[in-house]
């Protein structure tokens, strides 16, 4: 993902993305999610994880489909809560339908009921449960107790006991927390969560194969990562300073003014900052902030 766009990953969920494209650990997702399929076969497991559908480079962590088209399954992994990951599994669902729906050639219009794989989307959340529900629902959360014409239902997962590779994958996130939280985001604190795993049985055939690959993915994305922080610092004070220039020849409060809005969509952009707070602390309505976004690339 190009860094201009922001950093939405971080090493957790870039390493759900590696293991999960390989059919052997993909098959053990399967079987947590469906134990009662005792008959399912790599072969009958195809990927088509979305890689890049909207503007800003959002792209879901994972969709496969199960014995050819009968049934879609997409999973996200999050570490932190919202409710608007029902929003976007929807559209992650409906963008996969629509290359679906071109990969076979089927047409919508005509009068003929089409065939379509039944769907599942699922939250594996890292987090604790807490309060949170197991079933985040479209209708419930933005639209309750209306008559709402669309719906959709995203299970969520959280840690539970047992080893299914699920649960793994959980505490595997849980140690990676953890290592940062005492090394920072550095090669010490992914070499620990490596060996801390494999001592304790997560992931271990995956981290054992693939070490220095889960380290590189990990280091890489504190790279950008810093990188970005570092950018979006310059690009602010940068913002600011020429706010200020335009100060000199045009008032000093209207450059301070340009020099705080030009920081409050770069907050915006970021998404440090949701566009009606930043909108209300620029005085301007939405569709107007919006307009001077446009205008400021």
């Amino acid at each position: 993902m190009a860094k201009e766009k922001g950093m939405r990953h971080s090493g957790k969920d870039t390493v759900f993305r590696d293991m999960f494209s390989k059919k052997k650990y993909l098959i053990q997702m399967y079987r947590a999610l469906h134990p009662e399929d005792s008959t399912i076969t790599k072969a009958d497991l195809k990927i088509i994880t979305l890689q890049s559908i909207l503007l800003n480079g959002i792209y879901n962590d994972l969709g496969f489909m199960v014995r050819g088209n009968q049934l879609m399954i997409l999973v996200e992994a999050q570490s932190t809560w919202s409710p608007n990951i029902v929003i976007r599994a929807l559209i992650y669902l409906m963008s996969t339908y629509q290359d679906y729906f071109t990969e076979k050639a089927i047409q919508l219009y005509g009068s003929k009921k089409v065939d379509m794989p039944k769907p599942e989307l699922y939250v594996i959340y890292t987090g604790n449960q807490g309060s949170h529900p197991n079933v985040l629902s479209l209708k419930d959360e933005f639209f309750p107790n209306t008559d709402c014409c669309i719906e959709a239902k995203v299970k969520i997962i959280y840690l539970r006991d047992g080893d299914d590779i699920i649960s793994q994958y959980i505490g595997f996130c849980r140690i990676f927390n953890e290592q940062v939280a005492l090394y920072g985001r550095s090669l010490k604190a992914a070499k620990e969560t490596i060996k801390i795993c494999r001592d304790k049985n997560l992931l271990k055939e995956y981290l054992s194969e693939r070490a220095k690959e889960v380290e590189g993915i990990m280091l890489t994305l504190f790279d950008q990562e810093h990188i970005w922080n570092v950018e979006r610092k310059s690009i602010r004070a940068e913002a600011f300073k020429e706010g200020i220039r335009q100060g000199i020849s045009q008032g000093i409060s209207q450059g301070i003014s340009q020099g705080k809005l030009a920081m409050l969509i770069e907050l915006v952009r970021d998404g440090s900052l949701s566009l009606p707070a930043a909108a209300k602390k620029a005085n301007l309505d939405e569709a107007m902030f919006k307009a001077k976004m446009a205008a400021s690339l």
